[in-house]
């Protein structure tokens, strides 16, 4: 009886006890068991019918070109082919991930960079950065706030939506609420790229853009007050000092007859709700009341 007849059945689970014998004496009938054994272990998203088998054996019948047997250890050669391409992709998927520090409203943290960089990141913000590949670029991605004390050595890059910072070793802050982007530097030398413009700043700089708008200004402070719960503000539109005291506090504020882009120049505590509310209200003659937990409405006086 021949080979191709008697696999044809085994696949289709037809033999009868006779052509099972047959079969089992066949000299790869334990590689072809081995084969679908180890098939079973993976899911196809199709699998074929004995229909779709039948269909096979026409195509094969129909072909001029005689089987060949491929020899052992072209086999294992082929097998290890697919072992090291599985190896390759896997080191790749997870040892080339990004690390991703976040932290949520009312949330601070301070970390190490793998280079001895320090940072703190205020609330709702995120960093993300390839930490096997920092020794050769130094570069992380912002969404949010958060304050540097970079080591030195070759270039340090933050990204954010707006722009990139570049230093080489400094101490900066940077700031990037939607189309808000804020850069104060306080040691050393920033370069701050933008769509628009490239800006250098020294110790004591600061460089503001809000959509079409931009800002330069000085500052004597040696870091920023948020590093110890406290929000400054200098000529920013309420709307924006209002979404700051959410994330510190977690709070949701709804307003009703007050004017949101009006500019604000003062500051907040972060541990103190009521404090850092009449902060905001009084110096703009506003009230606030508290409607639920975690909800307070603003309002003209």
């Amino acid at each position: 009886m021949e080979k191709d007849y008697l696999i044809a059945k085994w696949l289709k689970n037809e033999l009868t006890e006779d052509e099972q014998n047959q079969f089992n004496e066949l000299e790869d009938a334990s590689l072809n068991r081995a084969i679908i054994d180890n098939a079973q272990n993976f899911k196809a998203a199709h699998f074929s019918t004995p229909k779709d088998f039948r269909t096979l054996e026409k195509r094969i019948a129909a072909q001029a070109t005689p089987v060949r047997k491929l020899s052992w250890k072209r086999t294992l050669l082929q097998i290890a082919s697919v072992v090291v391409l599985g190896f390759a992709v896997y080191y790749g998927f997870f040892y080339n991930q990004l690390t991703t520090i976040q932290t949520l409203a009312s949330e601070k943290t301070s970390f190490t960079l793998p280079d001895a960089s320090e940072v703190t990141l205020n609330a709702a913000s995120e960093i993300s950065y390839n930490e096997d590949n920092w020794n050769n670029k130094r570069s992380l991605r912002l969404e949010g706030e958060a304050f540097f004390k970079v080591a030195k050595g070759e270039k340090f890059d933050v990204v954010t939506s707006q722009g990139t910072v570049s230093v080489l070793g400094t101490q900066f802050n940077v700031k990037q609420r939607d189309s808000f982007f804020e850069i104060t530097c306080y040691e050393g030398v920033v370069q701050v790229q933008t769509t628009k413009k490239i800006e250098k700043l020294m110790a004591g700089d600061s460089f503001r853009m809000d959509k079409d708008s931009f800002l330069t200004s000085r500052t004597n402070d040696v870091a920023p007050k948020w590093t110890t719960n406290i929000s400054t503000f200098k000529s920013v539109p309420l709307y924006r000092v209002i979404g700051e005291l959410e994330r510190q506090y977690n709070v949701t504020i709804t307003y009703k007859g007050v004017k949101q882009n009006e500019l604000f120049t003062g500051g907040f505590v972060h541990d103190n709700l009521d404090n850092a509310l009449q902060a905001i209200t009084t110096p703009l003659d506003l009230t606030y009341s508290t409607k639920e937990t975690n909800l307070i409405i603003v309002t003209d006086r």
